[in-house]
């Protein structure tokens, strides 16, 4: 489908409308209104896009729904431009907030061209520029091999790992018909891979993706979203463009596909110097899109549905730039094209405010996830028809194709060898430097309030599911509510002594090689005399496999949209447990202990912090530090632990110290990549037991007893 665009053949696109005449079409600002109001009740009421596959995503996907009704009703009251104009100027500073603004930097880019290729229609220069100090960008340039003065086009690649080369096509066909056009490599792609190693000749994390994920958590974990230096380097490159003598600056188009149609929204609602966007199989609403495993993580902005925003709001604030949304009849990854119209239809009612609707295009190309023949022209159609006054040919040529390594800027093939370069990890590590500020023992326990860890000390609700007995007691399979519709599966040992009982609760999970299991743990404290209760806290069934070091970021991210916090909703869970304990009559609420191994650890020691009813902490296994997974480019499950901005005024050991007197018993540290690290005398270490199996529990029995003391 398109809309807004004249096609010299015969297409196989409707309007989105059903209307016989695409450019005529429009109706009155009320009617359009009330029927995208209805039609989002109406998706709201229902499974979005199929039915959330857990609880959790469920319980978020309710929240994340009433966040963008309330939008929906927001946007419904907006009817001259006085008010859009006033909407406009709040959702771009709202943006700025979450994604924790632009880089304050506008130093020179010292660009330089390494080679080129050339052939009879164009040539292609290979630069490289600085988009922050240290931070190098590597970009071919696309130009017509005549002498003049062209309109331009940035190209953003989507998440082939080679980066620039994805767009070569478009952009050797967009300069023969009389353009300059640039296509970089992100951040993680081509020759700026973040985890690179040269033994291995390959990217550490495995992919772009992975990589991603790591610099998203990384950026969370000192308030920012990765977002920021995506847009960053985008509007450096436009820098880069309008620098040129050869580019008529007051003419860039931007397009791109996937993650660069994601980038290329973001800069086409933030850069008034874009006047063309075209984002291909990214600009869906969330109204269908929260309730997947979504966009990755570069392709998001923190707190997004709970600052009151959806993706439609990028187009809106910068109406009446044109703007040409395209999708794919079967995109296998979310962004389908009815989610993708739900964004056009509203964008085009918003233009309509301003005598533009017509500005805005839709069209639905066949096939998967990707761009087409038919999507391609009808980008060279829309950058002919508003950079070139309409003048000349949009269809595809065929072109010359050069190979990733001939159009490689490098000598290395990597940026990392450039002198001065820095990785984004180091640059973020420099920016936590400049900006910490040691935060008071009460601001942290009102962190950990404004969080929501603690409780109201109220008994959960608990169903059995089922019961077992030896000659130690009783087993009990049950579940307890920890918020309203969160319910969490949990195991009770309960010892046939009578009288109150001291009690443990045990985070579930985190098994290694050659440490005793959480299971028979809690059957060794069971025995012991303590009521044990095992316990997982909340997580999504969401499976996502994008390495071993991705941890359940998905989820991680999802609440963060709605302006949740998964570890601290973890923390809260455990409280929640503690709750279920204290309330028992065979248990002694002023006797109880708690123990975890890996990442719940973090989460223990925040439910430990905010509640002084846990009276003795085990951790076995964790990350001793927040802040260091700063010091390298890799951090396992870091996502997992983050809180956006808690390390740049608080780290664990200050948890440990908000505890006061109680005592943490912390076991075979490790770093974040889940190596345990002799880091000094506040820490007890493991020997290795090795091959003498008999002795293998000893040690941890050591722990437990000295748990339970």
């Amino acid at each position: 489908m398109i809309n807004s665009v004249n096609i010299r053949r015969t297409p196989k696109w409707r309007c989105p409308n059903s209307h016989s005449a695409c450019t005529n079409c429009s109706r009155t600002s009320k009617r359009v209104l009330l029927m995208l109001y209805a039609v989002f009740i109406c998706l709201s009421l229902l499974p979005a896009q199929g039915t959330p596959r857990d609880a959790l995503l469920n319980w978020m996907n309710q929240i994340a729904q009433q966040q963008l009704q309330q939008r929906a009703k927001a946007i419904g009251e907006i009817h001259t431009i006085a008010q859009a104009e006033h909407r406009k100027k709040w959702v771009r500073q709202q943006m700025l907030d979450d994604m924790g603004g632009l880089p304050d930097y506008h130093g020179p880019l010292k660009a330089r061209v390494t080679g080129q290729l050339r052939n009879s229609s164009y040539t292609i220069e290979k630069v490289i520029y600085e988009s922050l100090p240290g931070i190098y960008v590597t970009a071919n340039v696309y130009r017509p091999n005549q002498p003049g003065r062209y309109p331009a086009v940035l190209l953003q690649a989507g998440h082939t790992q080679e980066g620039k080369p994805e767009d070569q096509r478009m952009a050797a066909n967009l300069a023969l018909k009389g353009f300059v056009v640039m296509c970089f490599d992100p951040i993680g792609q081509g020759e700026r891979e973040q985890t690179y190693s040269r033994q291995l000749d390959a990217p550490l994390a495995g992919w772009s993706v992975p990589e991603h994920i790591q610099m998203g958590a990384q950026a969370q974990l000192i308030g920012q979203g990765l977002a920021r230096y995506f847009i960053f380097d985008a509007m450096r490159s436009l820098d880069y463009l309008a620098s040129r003598s050869d580019v008529d600056a007051s003419h860039i188009g931007a397009a791109g596909c996937s993650g660069g149609g994601a980038l290329t929204t973001f800069l086409g609602g933030l850069d008034p110097r874009v006047k063309v966007v075209i984002p291909a199989c990214y600009p869906a609403s969330f109204q269908t899109l929260f309730a997947t495993s979504g966009p990755d993580v570069e392709m998001l902005l923190p707190r997004f549905l709970a600052s009151g925003l959806d993706t439609a709001d990028f187009l809106e604030m910068s109406v009446p730039k044109p703007w040409l949304l395209q999708s794919t009849k079967h995109d296998e990854y979310h962004f389908s094209h009815q989610a993708v119209r739900l964004v056009y239809e509203e964008a085009r009612n918003w233009y309509s405010i301003y005598g533009a609707q017509d500005k805005v295009g839709f069209m639905v190309g066949p096939g998967s996830h990707g761009m087409p023949l038919v999507a391609r022209e009808a980008v060279y159609q829309w950058m002919i028809r508003y950079l070139k006054s309409g003048q000349g040919d949009y269809h595809e040529q065929p072109v010359e194709m050069y190979t990733n390594h001939q159009l490689q800027v490098t000598a290395s093939g990597n940026v990392k060898d450039e002198p001065g370069s820095r990785k984004l990890y180091q640059f973020l590590r420099s920016d936590f430097n400049a900006r910490r500020k040691p935060g008071t023992l009460p601001e942290l326990l009102a962190k950990l309030r404004q969080l929501k860890i603690p409780t109201d000390r109220s008994a959960p609700k608990v169903e059995i599911l089922g019961k077992s007995s030896d000659e130690g007691g009783e087993i009990e399979r049950i579940r307890f509510e920890s918020s309203p519709g969160i319910w969490l599966n949990a195991t009770l040992h309960i010892p046939s002594s009578p009288g109150k009982k001291p009690a443990v609760l045990l985070l579930k999970g985190g098994n290694t090689f050659g440490l005793m299991p959480t299971a028979s743990m809690a059957e060794h404290m069971a025995k012991s005399g303590c009521v044990v209760l095992e316990m997982k806290p909340r997580r999504s069934q969401m499976e996502v496999h994008e390495g071993p070091f991705a941890g359940d970021y998905v989820t991680d991210v999802q609440a963060n949209l709605i302006g949740l916090n998964l570890p601290a909703m973890r923390a809260h869970d455990i409280l929640r447990g503690v709750d279920l304990l204290a309330a028992r009559s065979d248990v002694d609420p002023n006797s109880i202990r708690a123990a975890a191994r890996g990442l719940s650890g973090i989460w223990l020691l925040l439910a430990a912090a905010a509640d002084p009813r846990i009276g003795k902490v085990w951790i076995d296994r964790t990350p001793y530090s927040l802040r260091a997974a700063l010091d390298h480019s890799m951090a396992a499950d870091l996502w997992d632990a983050v809180i956006p901005g808690f390390a740049l005024h608080w780290d664990l050991n200050d948890l440990v110290k908000a505890m006061g007197k109680r005592q943490v018993i912390w076991t075979d540290p490790t770093n974040w990549l889940r190596r345990v690290v002799d880091i000094g005398s506040s820490y007890q270490y493991r020997y290795v037991v090795g091959d003498t199996t008999d002795l293998g529990n000893a040690q941890d029995n050591a722990y437990i007893q000295e748990l339970l003391k």
